[in-house]
């Protein structure tokens, strides 16, 4: 199978002063754009920070203190707000903005997500109202790029291996002779997509001395030297590569792409990285790799998104499980905010959106 990917170069969501606009003049509060939050409970207060929302009122008209949770049973105040918005600003939680809710919201214009995909809440009918959408995707991207990187690095090390038995042991050992065969000076990298992560993941691995290969389709072999890999197709990316990860978006096409001929063509040692989604592996047929002890994984990500109880994915030494925790986590939402904010101001004055969704994109993009 193949995956499909965003194959829009990776951008940084930190702007150098010479790419901002300058500096707009005072606008008054009538000619600002009307602005409703739109998120899940509990998000507003991780996103947004007092300098947040006083950005918020600076660059809209809007109250930083309501916030849309449901946008299909509004509160009268929710449903004044909605009626009047010219832009909504979302993140995770979103409620999906269906035709029925879209009538709701005759004035709205744009989207802006403070988040990464938007596939959950902009549904067909925004654009066939030709509403403009852009989201943090790119903001979003780093910390799981960050992530990966730090996995891949003490994956070649064998520390989840190293450490497990020096809990066991407890005193001095011949580590030299133990870990033999760890270490990251020439090994092989696999990266499964080109997505804005698969993309940075290739950049922060620049500076090791690393072979990278990458697998997607819809990269040219120019492409991929141009990234700073070498293309290969899936089964070879598999066969040749010291660590696998997974950076595919989630896609009837992706479905278990890394199935049991990929996971069988891995090297005896090899590490599989998954912080994209658990349905793009085949977690039947890498459960009996993983309890030979044949290969180690790096599970960020699971299908279901939680293990049940017994899975042995949670005791297994040679597994480091994680509760999806690779995105934007902590203060990395405030970096989703001062992007959606960067956009919320350009849309303000006119300017289109640096980084817009395309409806054209979306089949093959997260």
């Amino acid at each position: 199978m193949h995956p499909a990917t965003d194959n829009r170069p990776a951008r940084r969501p930190e702007r150098q002063p010479d790419d901002r606009p300058a500096p707009a003049p005072p606008r008054r509060p009538e000619d600002r754009p009307a602005l409703l939050l739109a998120m899940g409970p509990g998000i507003p207060e991780r996103l947004l920070t007092d300098a947040h929302r006083a950005r918020l009122a600076e660059l809209s008209r809007t109250d930083p203190g309501l916030v849309a949770h449901d946008l299909t049973a509004p509160t009268p105040a929710v449903a004044a707000a909605l009626a009047d918005a010219e832009v909504l600003f979302t993140c995770w939680g979103a409620t999906p903005l269906t035709a029925e809710v879209l009538a709701r919201a005759p004035r709205l214009r744009a989207v802006v997500h403070a988040a990464g995909s938007v596939k959950h809440h902009v549904t067909a009918a925004c654009w066939e109202r030709g509403i403009a959408v852009t989201s943090a995707a790119a903001a979003n991207a780093l910390p799981v790029a960050e992530y990966t990187l730090a996995v891949i690095l003490l994956a070649g090390k064998r520390v989840g291996r190293a450490a497990r038995r020096y809990e066991e042991l407890r005193a001095g050992h011949d580590w030299l002779a133990e870990l033999a065969d760890s270490g990251n000076y020439r090994r092989t990298v696999g990266v499964v997509g080109a997505s804005r992560i698969g993309r940075r993941v290739i950049e922060l691995l620049r500076p090791f001395d690393l072979e990278v290969l990458l697998y997607d389709p819809y990269v040219t072999d120019t492409e991929a030297a141009a990234l700073g890999a070498v293309r290969a197709g899936l089964d070879e990316l598999c066969a040749r590569s010291d660590v696998v990860s997974v950076h595919a978006p989630q896609l009837p096409a992706t479905y278990r792409m890394i199935g049991g001929r990929q996971l069988a063509l891995m090297p005896d040692g090899a590490t599989l990285v998954n912080t994209s989604r658990g349905s793009l592996v085949d977690e039947g047929a890498l459960l009996p790799q993983l309890v030979s002890g044949r290969l180690s994984a790096v599970l960020d990500v699971t299908d279901p998104d939680v293990p049940p109880p017994a899975s042995p994915l949670y005791s297994l030494p040679n597994v480091l499980l994680t509760p999806h925790v690779a995105g934007s986590l902590g203060n990395e939402l405030h970096r989703m905010a001062d992007a959606a904010l960067a956009e919320l101001e350009r849309y303000a004055r006119g300017l289109p959106f640096a980084d817009p969704v395309v409806p054209a994109e979306l089949s093959r993009s997260a």
